[in-house]
């Protein structure tokens, strides 16, 4: 709902500023006092064309903000009828030179991100570009809902269609392709299975081998020197074992003798370690050779089916995976007869869902029709004719000129049978040919058929699946008496399930409406500016009074003001 519209420098509005409700508003003034420019302005929120010339002249640029409340998905707050809403602002600045900008909520935006979140805040119904229902989807989506069709079947039998497609494509469709695939992972297998793998923590082991392998000399040859260092004549053991000997006996020093006696065991027992690795240490240069060429294998297949960074682990995935793959590969004939009998029985299920969903969309269509026509003649349009058009495919060839593929022959067959191309035609006056919404001439008689359309969609399911913000501008045009009085009922009706915004020039309209705004020009600083202001009580029975004769202070036309309120309620 658009709670709050404020508008500056845009045509003959200087600076003004409209609180909304819900329920219906009426907006009313002289020709040419900016009722209209209103709707200019809510256009432009919802990414209508900008145009420099739209700027009030001497100002730089006009500037147009709009404040919605909208359902929240979270909640976040609750209206007066207890459901959770969010507030989301947006705004458009048109410059007199150069491009408009955008924002929501504050931030900068595209003009098509405006009009996409437009889409969903507000429909314009008149002479405007940005009617939702003008798209073949919003007439599609409209016939669903007054045909009760519900589109999840279909849509989960074209899913699982695709995701078996998609199996039949992963799992090598492609002769050509799959032979390619089946040569490179034997190779790859081969080339693994031929590295001998064992276990994914080899290279470690590998490492400190090839460290002791290449250091033997150099290690025998230091154990060696520290052994003779230790034993033999005048070498340590010797020359301590003198020592040893001058302290036996000797009672003082009988802790000292201790020590030095488990030194000498120790270095003893050193010694004959030092001996046996001296004699355990032996050069091998063909196992040295061995290990630093397993080694380089090893770097190589995790640079080919790893992370050279890491462990084998990677390899030993690689590996498992492929065989697997192959296996899959070499097994495609099995494989793919199962998945062809598996995407038979899904089209099979598809057609069907398609069949039963463009069944429910043909016998729902000339319903639709007729009770649009039925509201078309309540609104002052009795020959009108309105027709609800449910074709399929149009037949055409592929984009490159060439004949249709298989896949584009089935699409075509498939939504030929859901009836995907639904289209809203319309006669307003006799012996006129039926064309599409989009081609209508006359904003009144297009806003008409809105209007009608939405009320028997509302009628029927107690709502569309629409904006909640409707505005109308020329619904009135060419209509009065008892059928104005009509209209103005028809969009009271609308107005008790969305907010309406009317602009109109009869007095049976906007007594109606929940809410009058009143916009006149008046004059400020030698120039002129609209003014809006709610009209209520007796200012309203004033501004009807003006609407119905031209003269607000009539006592005659106060008086059929007040009874034109009372027989509108």
């Amino acid at each position: 709902m658009l709670s709050e519209l404020r508008v500056s420098q845009l045509g003959v509005i200087d600076d003004l500023g409209l609180v909304l409700g819900p329920g219906m508003t009426a907006l009313t003034g002289e020709t040419g006092a900016g009722k209209t420019l209103v709707v200019e302005a809510v256009e432009l929120l919802v990414g209508g064309r900008a145009d420099g010339q739209m700027v009030r002249p001497g100002a730089a640029e006009a500037v147009v903000e709009g404040r919605f409340l909208v359902a929240a998905e979270g909640g976040e707050g609750a209206d007066e009828q207890g459901e959770r809403t969010r507030e989301t602002v947006v705004s458009r600045v048109v410059p007199a030179d150069g491009r408009s900008r955008a924002y929501v909520d504050g931030r900068m935006a595209t003009v098509s991100a405006l009009a996409e979140a437009g889409q969903r805040l507000v429909d314009l119904h008149g002479q405007h570009a940005h009617q939702s229902l003008f798209s073949a989807a919003a007439q599609r989506q409209a016939l669903d809902a007054y045909a009760g069709a519900d589109r999840a079947p279909r849509d989960a039998a074209r899913a699982k269609l695709r995701d078996i497609q998609e199996a039949m494509t992963g799992a090598g469709g492609n002769a050509v392709a799959r032979e390619r695939e089946i040569e490179l992972l034997s190779f790859q297998l081969a080339e693994l299975d031929g590295a001998h793998l064992t276990v994914p923590g080899e290279e470690p082991a590998l490492a400190a081998e090839e460290e002791a392998l290449a250091m033997a000399v150099s290690h025998r040859a230091a154990a060696a020197a520290a052994h003779d260092g230790l034993v033999g004549d005048e070498q340590v053991l010797d020359r301590l074992g003198r020592l040893v000997a001058e302290l036996s006996g000797r009672a003082p020093l009988v802790d000292l003798y201790d020590r030095l006696r488990g030194l000498q065991a120790e270095l003893a027992d050193a010694a004959s370690d030092l001996r046996a690795v001296t004699e355990a240490l032996e050069e091998d240069p063909d196992r040295l050779a061995e290990v630093a060429s397993r080694r380089a294998l090893l770097r190589e297949l995790r640079r080919k089916y790893g992370h050279s960074g890491d462990g084998l682990e990677a390899v030993f995935a690689f590996r498992d995976e492929a065989r697997a793959r192959l296996a899959e590969l070499q097994g495609y004939e099995g494989l793919a007869a199962r998945l062809a009998g598996e995407h038979a029985a899904a089209l099979t299920d598809l057609r069907h869902a398609a069949e039963r969903l463009g069944g429910l969309r043909r016998a729902a269509a000339a319903p639709l029709g007729r009770a649009v026509e039925a509201g078309l003649r309540r609104l002052a349009m009795p020959g009108a004719r309105f027709e609800v058009l449910v074709g399929g495919s149009d037949g055409k060839a592929a984009e490159n000129g060439g004949p249709p593929t298989a896949d584009a022959v089935i699409e075509a067959e498939l939504r030929d049978l859901a009836g995907e191309e639904v289209s809203f035609v319309l006669a307003a006056n006799p012996g006129e040919p039926l064309q599409a919404l989009s081609r209508v001439a006359s904003g009144g008689e297009l806003a008409r058929a809105m209007l009608a359309l939405r009320l028997v969609l509302v009628g029927e399911l107690g709502h569309d699946d629409g904006p909640h913000t409707l505005v109308f501008d020329e619904v009135d045009a060419g209509v009065g008496g008892q059928a104005a009085l009509a209209v103005g009922k028809a969009l009271a009706e609308l107005g008790r399930r969305y907010q309406v915004i009317v602009v109109t020039h009869l007095a049976q309209v906007a007594a109606c409406a929940d809410a009058q705004i009143a916009v006149t020009k008046s004059e400020r600083h030698g120039r002129t500016v609209a003014v809006a202001r709610p009209v209520t009580g007796e200012q309203r029975v004033i501004e009807l009074s003006r609407m119905m004769s031209g003269q607000p202070d009539s006592e005659t036309a106060r008086l059929h003001a007040e009874e034109l309120l009372r027989s509108a309620r």
